[in-house]
């Protein structure tokens, strides 16, 4: 949630800033939905109701510590209220699509991670946190709002960071990546980019998964879109979240920069006088997360050539919940991401040679061998 150029003087700065401005934004949809305000609990569930006692204790708290402030500390947040106050007044809702979110929401937050030690006992009060942040988000971001899933990955956060103006920052963040996934458009893209590198792959499995349409293949994306929380058991998942979320291995990155200027070598040394035509080696919308999906329906290839309709696949993945082993799978996935880099280089380097037949090719076959 922070600059990458911010230093460790500026960030207790940041903090305050953006808690205010958080404070802000909150109490804004807050007082024009005092009726949202509070979740609406129907007396069944007595652990919920539990939540709210537990969540109003921690509020009166945490005014109970402000009363104690110094004058100098109370004036500099009165200067950073009116500061956020300025910045968010021409802000307006469309109530009707917030109230709509918040009701998906007041159903969705009761069922998250219910059975995690972060969310009992005391911890209940913590689903009403994570209730304010998504409605703060939802209230704030109109053209992503709230969509299902959006509970389970910001409980993520919460539960790391315990901090209910860190974790709305930090998925604020993260959503500016990842919220085009929560969208029809985004689904059906995502989809599509996983089908084309199953081909890539294993065109056997690809052909039996993907026939006319990505129908049969769509249970994938509940695996990308919570980047697989349900299929590894729960701090593996989390660690896994992690890995995924710091773009270390993505085509991108600095790892496949070096096959790319292999690529650019080659081609600086063509003999050519008429323009190279520009080959893609490699697709960089390949991110790791669908070398990571790949390689889990890879290593169950034999079951998955077995289903034969939507009902046994949707029976056969709901039985990996849980029961994937994350080191073993972290290691395949990486064999198969290095393996696409170095074959489509290697692909590319062999078009150029057979193009072109002459001495200073020599550069280009001795250039191939790097990847074999």
């Amino acid at each position: 949630m922070y600059p990458c150029s911010s230093t460790t003087l500026e960030r207790p700065l940041l903090l305050e800033q953006m808690t205010v401005r958080y404070q802000v934004m909150k109490r804004k949809w807050q007082q024009l939905l005092p009726g949202a305000v509070r979740l609406r609990l129907n007396g069944t569930d007595a652990e919920l109701l539990t939540a709210v006692k537990f969540f109003d204790q921690r509020q009166d708290r945490e005014q109970k510590k402000q009363q104690y402030e110094s004058e100098e500390a109370r004036e500099k947040m009165s200067f950073l209220q009116l500061q956020a106050q300025v910045l968010f007044e021409r802000v307006t809702f469309d109530l009707e699509e917030l109230q709509e979110a918040i009701r998906i929401i007041d159903k969705d937050v009761p069922r998250t991670d219910r059975d995690l030690p972060y969310y009992r006992n005391e911890g209940l009060g913590n689903l009403l946190v994570l209730r304010d942040i998504l409605i703060t988000y939802a209230a704030f971001h109109p053209e992503v709002s709230y969509a299902q899933g959006m509970n389970d990955l910001c409980s993520r956060f919460l539960e790391v960071l315990h901090s209910e103006v860190d974790t709305y920052w930090s998925f604020s963040c993260y959503m500016e990546k990842f919220s085009k996934d929560f969208c029809a458009d985004g689904l059906y893209r995502k989809m599509e980019l996983e089908a084309a590198l199953l081909k890539e792959l294993d065109p056997q499995l690809h052909s039996h998964l993907v026939t006319d349409n990505m129908e049969k293949i769509t249970f994938c994306h509940r695996w990308l879109l919570l980047a697989f929380q349900r299929e590894f058991e729960h701090s593996d998942a989390l660690r896994l979240f992690e890995i995924l979320s710091c773009d270390h291995l993505e085509l991108i990155s600095q790892q496949v920069d070096r096959a790319r200027y292999q690529e650019r070598l080659a081609r600086k040394y063509s003999l050519e006088d008429e323009p190279v035509t520009d080959l893609q080696a490699i697709n960089t919308d390949f991110t790791f997360e669908l070398f990571m999906c790949a390689t889990i329906l890879l290593e169950n290839r034999e079951a998955l050539l077995s289903c034969r309709n939507e009902v046994q696949l949707i029976q056969f993945t709901s039985s990996l919940q849980g029961k994937m082993d994350l080191n073993s799978t972290l290691k395949k996935t990486e064999e198969h991401f290095y393996n696409y880099c170095k074959r489509s280089a290697w692909d590319y380097l062999s078009s150029r040679c057979r193009i072109r037949k002459s001495k200073e090719d020599h550069f280009l076959y001795q250039l191939r061998n790097l990847f074999s």
